[in-house]
C-alpha cells in the first residue's frame, strides 16, 4: 500500500497479487492539514474496503508527504538554534552574498529560520584538513546551553567549521548536550550534509533541525495509528532523491523527505517510460496545489544535490533557502485545482501560488470557500461531471464557482464567468508551459521528440493544451493517473545516498584515501538499505563531482562501483573531459581538475519492464453522455463526447474533441486530437498532424 499527501487531496494505492496477474485499487481523500494522519487513516479504511483486502494483508507500507517543505514554506516549525564556531554566527544571513535580482534596489532576501539571538557562537575551531586549531570550550558550550533552555529552545542544529573533514568537535558538543538536555533533538551537520560550503550545510543542517520534532511526531503518529488499525508491515517513506529509507532514517533526516511526493510522480513516469520505451519523457504532475514538471532522459529521472525551498522570488533561482540533499531533479510552480485566481492592479488575471488547499478549498467544494480556484474554472467551463467529482466522494456546485468568478475576476474585467473562467485556465496552462520552457532551457535540451506523461488530478485535465503550448505532439495518460505520485511510491527501490567531502587534485590523486571514504560511504548506505532490502540484490551508483581547478561549480561524473586502481585515474580524468565538454563544446588544455566529493547511493535494483504487444485497433465505446464545453484555444461552446474510462478496451481509438473519464481524473481530447488505448490500458493522445 502507498500513501501521498498533498496540500489538498490524500492519494492512495494498494496492488496484490490476483487469479489474473497484479491488482489494484485507488483511492482519493481530502487531506487534514491540522492532523495528516486521520486522513490517513480514513483513506485507509475507504480503500481497504473497495479492495476488499483486510489490515492484516498488507506486506508494506509505503509514506511520502509534503508536511516538512509545507512547514518551512509557512514557518510553522520547531524553536531552533544554532551552534556553531565563533566568528561564524551570521553564516546563514550573509549566505554567498549572491543576488538573484542585480537590479531590484528593494530586493527581499529570504530570511534565515534561525534568528541571530539564537545562532550561539561557541569557541572551537578547525582548519580545512579536519586538524584541531583550537580545542572545543567545553565550559562555554554548557553556559551556552543554559541560556537556550532558558531561551525555550525545541531543536537545535550544530554546525562547525569545517566538521566534514573532521566531525570530533560537532560529536562531542552533542553529547554534552544529550548529558545535560537529554530530550532535546540535536541535528549535526557532519551527519546532515557533511560537505563543503558552510552556507548550504549549515542552512541545510538547521532546516533539518526546524522540521525534526514535528516530523517525528508525525511519523510516530502515522505508525502508532495503522499499527492500532490492525496493520504489522513494515512502515517505509519516500525520499526526496527518488528512493524508500526506514521511518526510523526518516524520522532522523527529515528534511531528505521534502520533495518525496513529486519524487514519486517522477518515478511513475519513470517506470511508464520504461513500460512504452519512450527514452525521453516530460513528466507533467498536477495536483491540487501545485504543478511538477520533471525530465526523463534515458529511462532516468534528473538528478540534483541542492534544492531551494521558500523562495521569496517567484521562479527566480537563488531566492530561496538553499538544501544540500539528494533530490530528483524538477521545477515546481503554485499551479493546481486549488490555485486562487485573482486580478492584480494592472487588470491581469493572476493564479497561484496560494492555494485554497483542502480546508475550506475552492468555491465550488461548498465547504466555505468564497474565492476563485482552477477547480471552479474548469467546472465552470464544463470540464467535469459536478456529480462524479473524485468518483463521487465530492460533489461540486457549479452556482458557488460562478459566483465566485463572476465577483473576484469576472467583474474586474468586464466578462462574464464562463469567460472568466477561460482565461483563468488559459492562465494557467501558460503559466506551466512556460515554466516548462526555462526548464528545458536551463536543461540545455528541448522537446522535440519527447513525449508527456501527464498525471495528478489536474495533470490529464490540462494536459493536451500544455503540450500545444511546448511543442509536444503525443501525450501519455496511464491507468491510475489521479493518484500517479502514489503509484510511482509503489515502484521505488529502497535506497540511499551518502554524500562525503574529499579534496583531491589529478596531479596528486589518493587512491588509497579514495577508496578508503568510498568503502565506509558504501557500508553507511549498506546498512541503511538492509533494513528494507528484505535481502534483494542491490546495485551501486559512485559519483565525483569535478571541476578544472578555479571554477565555481562541478560537474557528476561516474566512477567504477569497485575498487580504484591507479590505472582509472586517467580514465576518470578523461571521462571528465568528455562530460564538460558535451556542456561546454571544449575541454580546457592543461588545467588540473579537482574532485570536491564523492556520492554513492546504494539501491534494490529496478524491475525490468515486460513489453506489451500492440492491440488491434477497434472502435471505441458509445459515449456516456455529452457535455457543453467550452475551448479555451477558440472559446467556442459544443457537445463534447464523454467516456467512461473503463469501458475503452484495448485498441479502442476516438477523435476529439471529447472526455475520458475515470474516478480520479479526467482526460481532455482536445479538437485536432486523437486517443487510443494502448496494450496497457493507458490512453496515448496524439495531435492528428502528427
Amino acid at each position: 500500500m502507498a500513501v501521498d499527501i498533498g496540500g489538498t487531496f490524500t492519494d492512495l494505492a494498494v496492488e496484490w497479487a490476483g487469479p489474473g496477474g497484479t491488482a489494484r485499487q485507488t483511492a482519493k481523500v481530502l487531506t487534514t492539514p491540522h492532523a495528516p494522519e486521520q486522513g490517513v487513516l480514513e483513506g485507509i479504511r475507504v480503500l481497504l474496503a473497495k479492495a476488499g483486502l483486510a489490515p492484516g494483508d498488507i506486506a508494506l507500507f509505503v509514506h511520502g508527504t509534503t508536511l516538512a517543505t509545507n512547514a518551512v514554506i509557512e514557518r510553522k516549525g520547531a524553536r531552533t538554534a544554532l551552534l556553531t564556531t565563533e566568528g561564524f554566527r551570521d553564516v546563514l544571513a550573509l549566505g554567498n552574498e549572491s543576488r538573484y535580482d542585480q537590479y531590484d534596489l528593494d530586493i527581499e532576501l529570504p530570511q534565515p529560520l534561525v534568528p541571530r539571538r539564537w545562532r550561539v557562537p561557541v569557541p572551537e575551531r578547525l582548519d580545512n584538513t579536519g586538524k584541531v586549531l583550537l580545542p572545543l570550550d567545553e565550559a562555554a558550550l554548557r553556559e551556552r546551553v543554559a541560556f537556550l533552555r532558558a531561551e525555550g529552545i525545541e531543536s537545535l542544529a550544530i554546525g562547525f567549521l569545517h566538521a566534514f573533514r573532521n566531525p570530533a568537535h560537532e560529536q562531542r558538543a552533542a553529547a554534552i548536550l544529550r548529558e545535560l538536555w537529554p530530550e532535546l533533538p540535536v541535528s549535526l551537520s557532519s551527519e546532515v550534509s557533511p560537505e563543503m560550503r558552510e552556507w548550504e550545510r549549515f542552512s541545510t543542517t538547521v532546516a533539518n533541525a526546524y522540521v525534526q520534532p514535528l516530523m517525528a511526531s508525525y511519523l510516530h503518529r502515522l505508525r502508532d495509528g495503522v499499527q492500532a488499525a490492525g496493520f504489522a508491515c513494515p512502515l517505509f517513506l519516500m525520499l526526496s532523491g527518488g528512493g524508500l529509507t526506514t521511518l526510523e532514517t526518516a524520522a532522523r533526516f527529515p528534511i531528505r523527505l521534502v520533495e518525496s511526493g513529486p519524487a514519486g510522480g517522477a518515478i511513475f513516469s519513470a517506470h511508464v517510460a520504461r513500460q512504452r520505451g519512450f527514452a525521453n519523457v516530460l513528466s507533467f504532475d498536477m495536483g491540487g496545489t501545485t504543478a511538477k514538471i520533471c525530465l526523463i532522459d534515458d529511462f532516468r529521472p534528473q538528478n540534483s544535490r541542492t534544492f531551494e525551498v521558500a523562495r521569496v522570488g517567484r521562479f527566480k533561482k537563488g531566492s530561496g533557502l538553499p538544501l544540500r540533499i539528494p533530490v530528483i531533479e524538477m521545477v515546481e510552480i503554485g499551479a493546481g485545482g486549488g490555485s486562487i485566481a485573482q486580478v492584480d492592479s494592472l487588470g491581469r488575471i493572476q493564479v497561484g501560488p496560494e492555494s485554497a488547499g483542502a480546508d475550506p478549498g475552492p468555491a465550488c467544494y461548498g465547504r466555505g470557500g468564497t474565492r476563485p480556484a482552477v477547480t471552479d474554472s474548469n467546472l465552470a467551463l464544463g470540464r467535469y461531471d459536478p456529480k462524479l467529482f473524485a468518483g463521487g466522494n465530492l460533489p461540486l456546485f457549479p452556482e458557488r464557482a460562478r459566483a465566485a468568478l463572476a465577483e473576484h475576476v469576472g467583474g474586474r474585467l468586464g466578462l462574464d464567468a464562463p469567460m472568466a473562467a477561460l482565461g483563468v485556465v488559459e492562465m494557467v496552462d501558460e503559466n506551466m508551459a512556460n515554466a516548462a520552457r526555462v526548464h528545458a532551457i536551463e536543461s540545455g535540451t528541448g522537446y522535440e521528440g519527447r513525449v508527456m506523461i501527464a498525471f495528478g488530478g489536474g495533470g490529464p485535465v490540462h494536459g493536451y493544451r500544455v503540450a500545444e503550448k511546448v511543442g509536444i505532439d503525443r501525450v501519455l495518460v496511464p491507468s491510475g493517473a489521479g493518484v500517479g505520485s502514489a503509484i510511482g511510491f509503489l515502484r521505488a527501490p529502497v535506497g540511499y545516498e551518502v554524500v562525503r567531502s574529499l579534496y583531491q587534485r589529478f596531479a596528486s590523486f589518493d587512491v588509497a584515501a579514495v577508496n578508503a571514504l568510498l568503502d565506509d560511504m558504501v557500508a553507511e548506505a549498506e546498512q541503511v538499505v538492509a533494513a528494507g532490502a528484505f535481502g534483494a540484490a542491490t546495485v551501486q551508483t559512485r559519483i565525483a563531482y569535478m571541476r578544472y581547478v578555479g571554477q565555481g561549480h562541478e560537474i557528476a561524473v561516474r566512477l567504477p562501483a569497485r575498487t580504484l586502481t591507479a590505472a582509472d585515474v586517467a580514465a576518470i580524468r578523461a571521462e571528465y573531459d568528455a562530460e564538460y565538454s558535451r556542456f561546454f563544446d571544449r575541454p580546457v588544455p592543461g588545467s588540473d581538475v579537482e574532485v570536491m566529493s564523492f556520492a554513492v547511493t546504494v539501491a534494490t535494483e529496478v524491475a525490468a519492464a515486460e513489453p506489451v504487444a500492440e492491440p488491434e485497433a477497434a472502435p471505441a465505446p458509445a459515449p456516456a453522455r455529452t457535455q457543453a464545453v467550452r475551448d479555451t484555444a477558440t472559446g467556442e461552446v459544443s457537445d463534447w463526447a464523454v467516456y467512461d474510462r473503463a469501458a475503452m478496451a484495448p485498441g479502442a481509438t476516438l477523435r476529439g474533441p471529447a472526455i475520458v473519464a475515470e474516478a480520479e481524473t479526467s482526460t481532455l481530447v482536445g479538437p485536432g486530437w486523437r486517443c487510443r488505448v494502448d496494450g496497457l490500458g493507458y490512453l496515448e493522445l496524439v495531435k492528428e498532424a502528427a
